[in-house]
Protein backbone atom coordinates (compact mmCIF):
# COMPACT_ATOMS: atom_id res chain seq x y z
CA UNK A 1 0.00 0.00 0.00
CA UNK A 2 1.15 3.59 -0.74
CA UNK A 3 2.85 5.29 2.20
CA UNK A 4 0.19 7.89 2.05
CA UNK A 5 -2.56 5.42 2.11
CA UNK A 6 -0.78 4.11 4.83
CA UNK A 7 -0.62 7.23 7.20
CA UNK A 8 -4.60 7.84 6.61
CA UNK A 9 -5.84 4.59 7.73
CA UNK A 10 -3.67 5.02 10.16
CA UNK A 11 -4.97 8.93 11.21
CA UNK A 12 -8.60 7.69 10.23
CA UNK A 13 -8.31 5.05 12.92
CA UNK A 14 -7.14 7.03 15.70
CA UNK A 15 -9.64 9.71 15.11
CA UNK A 16 -12.43 7.38 15.13
CA UNK A 17 -12.91 7.78 19.26
CA UNK A 18 -13.89 11.44 18.32
CA UNK A 19 -16.81 10.44 15.90
CA UNK A 20 -19.64 10.97 18.88
CA UNK A 21 -18.40 14.30 19.40
CA UNK A 22 -19.14 14.89 15.67
CA UNK A 23 -22.33 13.16 16.38
CA UNK A 24 -23.07 15.46 18.90
CA UNK A 25 -21.88 18.41 17.13
CA UNK A 26 -24.63 17.58 14.31
CA UNK A 27 -26.98 17.04 16.07
CA UNK A 28 -26.83 20.46 18.10
CA UNK A 29 -26.48 21.45 15.04
CA UNK A 30 -29.42 20.67 13.39
CA UNK A 31 -31.29 22.59 16.47
CA UNK A 32 -29.66 25.38 15.67
CA UNK A 33 -30.29 25.65 12.26
CA UNK A 34 -33.96 24.53 12.60
CA UNK A 35 -34.53 27.21 15.05
CA UNK A 36 -33.33 29.68 12.41
CA UNK A 37 -29.30 29.64 13.41
CA UNK A 38 -26.60 29.99 11.36
CA UNK A 39 -22.89 28.38 10.90
CA UNK A 40 -20.59 30.45 9.89
CA UNK A 41 -16.94 28.56 8.76
CA UNK A 42 -13.56 29.34 8.29
CA UNK A 43 -10.35 28.33 7.34
CA UNK A 44 -7.18 28.69 4.44
CA UNK A 45 -6.06 26.61 1.98
CA UNK A 46 -7.22 23.66 1.46
CA UNK A 47 -9.34 24.21 4.62
CA UNK A 48 -11.41 27.13 2.91
CA UNK A 49 -12.24 24.51 0.06
CA UNK A 50 -13.33 22.04 2.83
CA UNK A 51 -15.18 24.96 4.42
CA UNK A 52 -17.05 25.75 1.51
CA UNK A 53 -17.79 22.18 0.69
CA UNK A 54 -19.57 21.93 4.23
CA UNK A 55 -21.66 24.88 3.38
CA UNK A 56 -22.49 23.67 -0.18
CA UNK A 57 -23.95 20.48 1.38
CA UNK A 58 -25.72 22.26 3.90
CA UNK A 59 -27.62 24.60 1.27
CA UNK A 60 -28.07 22.73 -1.32
CA UNK A 61 -28.14 19.14 -0.23
CA UNK A 62 -26.43 15.94 1.13
CA UNK A 63 -28.34 13.04 0.95
CA UNK A 64 -32.20 13.90 1.43
CA UNK A 65 -34.16 16.76 0.00
CA UNK A 66 -34.97 18.80 2.92
CA UNK A 67 -35.12 22.79 2.97
CA UNK A 68 -32.21 24.76 2.73
CA UNK A 69 -29.90 25.50 5.93
CA UNK A 70 -28.13 28.87 6.75
CA UNK A 71 -24.09 28.07 6.23
CA UNK A 72 -21.72 30.73 5.26
CA UNK A 73 -18.19 29.81 4.17
CA UNK A 74 -16.57 33.46 5.18
CA UNK A 75 -13.71 33.04 2.39
CA UNK A 76 -16.12 32.87 -0.05
CA UNK A 77 -17.38 36.80 -0.77
CA UNK A 78 -13.92 37.78 -2.51
CA UNK A 79 -15.36 41.24 -1.98
CA UNK A 80 -15.56 41.71 1.32
CA UNK A 81 -12.30 39.33 2.02
CA UNK A 82 -10.33 41.75 0.01
CA UNK A 83 -12.07 45.03 1.24
CA UNK A 84 -11.96 43.61 5.05
CA UNK A 85 -7.92 42.67 4.13
CA UNK A 86 -6.87 45.51 2.73
CA UNK A 87 -8.30 48.41 4.84
CA UNK A 88 -7.77 46.67 8.10
CA UNK A 89 -5.35 43.59 7.98
CA UNK A 90 -5.73 39.80 6.40
CA UNK A 91 -5.90 38.63 10.33
CA UNK A 92 -9.43 39.80 10.81
CA UNK A 93 -11.20 39.17 7.21
CA UNK A 94 -13.14 36.56 9.53
CA UNK A 95 -13.17 38.09 12.48
CA UNK A 96 -15.31 40.69 11.31
CA UNK A 97 -17.56 38.74 9.35
CA UNK A 98 -18.56 36.78 12.48
CA UNK A 99 -19.53 39.85 14.01
CA UNK A 100 -21.51 41.17 10.69
CA UNK A 101 -23.17 37.44 10.65
CA UNK A 102 -23.03 36.09 13.33
CA UNK A 103 -25.87 36.12 16.23
CA UNK A 104 -25.86 34.58 19.73
CA UNK A 105 -26.59 30.86 19.44
CA UNK A 106 -25.02 30.45 15.85
CA UNK A 107 -21.79 28.44 15.47
CA UNK A 108 -18.77 29.40 13.91
CA UNK A 109 -16.53 25.88 13.16
CA UNK A 110 -13.16 26.68 12.60
CA UNK A 111 -11.02 24.61 10.30
CA UNK A 112 -7.14 24.91 10.46
CA UNK A 113 -4.36 21.63 10.23
CA UNK A 114 -1.65 23.53 12.15
CA UNK A 115 -4.12 25.80 14.69
CA UNK A 116 -2.24 28.71 14.90
CA UNK A 117 -3.76 30.34 11.70
CA UNK A 118 -4.28 34.15 12.67
CA UNK A 119 -6.89 35.12 10.90
CA UNK A 120 -8.92 31.71 12.31
CA UNK A 121 -7.69 32.56 16.17
CA UNK A 122 -9.54 36.10 15.50
CA UNK A 123 -12.71 34.41 14.07
CA UNK A 124 -12.95 32.42 17.06
CA UNK A 125 -12.33 35.18 20.04
CA UNK A 126 -14.72 37.23 17.90
CA UNK A 127 -17.34 34.60 17.88
CA UNK A 128 -16.87 34.14 21.63
CA UNK A 129 -17.47 37.79 22.32
CA UNK A 130 -20.07 37.71 20.17
CA UNK A 131 -22.01 35.00 21.82
CA UNK A 132 -21.19 31.96 18.92
CA UNK A 133 -20.83 28.96 19.68
CA UNK A 134 -16.99 27.70 18.32
CA UNK A 135 -15.80 24.44 17.32
CA UNK A 136 -12.76 23.62 15.97
CA UNK A 137 -11.18 20.83 13.50
CA UNK A 138 -7.21 20.75 14.08
CA UNK A 139 -4.45 19.23 13.22
CA UNK A 140 -2.23 18.08 16.55
CA UNK A 141 -3.05 19.18 19.94
CA UNK A 142 -2.31 21.24 21.86
CA UNK A 143 -2.85 23.82 19.49
CA UNK A 144 -3.99 27.77 20.19
CA UNK A 145 -7.02 27.44 18.39
CA UNK A 146 -7.88 23.83 20.51
CA UNK A 147 -7.38 26.54 23.50
CA UNK A 148 -9.90 29.22 22.90
CA UNK A 149 -12.72 26.89 21.01
CA UNK A 150 -15.53 25.50 23.46
CA UNK A 151 -15.01 21.77 21.63
CA UNK A 152 -12.48 20.41 19.11
CA UNK A 153 -11.71 17.56 17.39
CA UNK A 154 -8.23 16.85 16.48
CA UNK A 155 -6.39 14.93 14.01
CA UNK A 156 -3.00 13.28 15.59
CA UNK A 157 -1.28 13.21 12.60
CA UNK A 158 1.84 15.71 11.32
CA UNK A 159 0.85 15.52 7.69
CA UNK A 160 -1.28 18.54 5.96
CA UNK A 161 -3.02 16.11 3.68
CA UNK A 162 -3.85 13.47 5.85
CA UNK A 163 -5.32 16.14 8.72
CA UNK A 164 -7.51 17.76 5.47
CA UNK A 165 -8.50 14.25 4.39
CA UNK A 166 -10.06 13.27 7.73
CA UNK A 167 -11.27 16.65 8.46
CA UNK A 168 -13.28 15.62 5.39
CA UNK A 169 -14.44 12.27 6.56
CA UNK A 170 -15.54 14.61 9.75
CA UNK A 171 -17.69 16.89 7.66
CA UNK A 172 -18.89 14.15 5.57
CA UNK A 173 -20.08 12.31 9.47
CA UNK A 174 -21.27 16.04 10.66
CA UNK A 175 -23.65 15.92 7.40
CA UNK A 176 -25.04 12.50 7.98
CA UNK A 177 -25.68 13.48 11.48
CA UNK A 178 -27.82 16.69 10.76
CA UNK A 179 -29.74 15.09 8.42
CA UNK A 180 -30.56 12.26 10.74
CA UNK A 181 -31.80 14.90 13.56
CA UNK A 182 -33.91 15.97 11.09
CA UNK A 183 -33.62 19.72 11.50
Amino acid sequence: MHRHLTMLREALSMSADQAPTVEAWGRKLAAVLGGGGRLLVCGNGGSAAEAQHLTAELVGRFRGERRPYAAIALHADTSSVTAISNDFGADVVYARQVCAHGRQGDVLLCLSTSGSSGNVLAAARAARECGLITWAMTGRTPNPLAEISDEVVAVPATDTATVQEVHLAMIHLLCYAIEEAGA
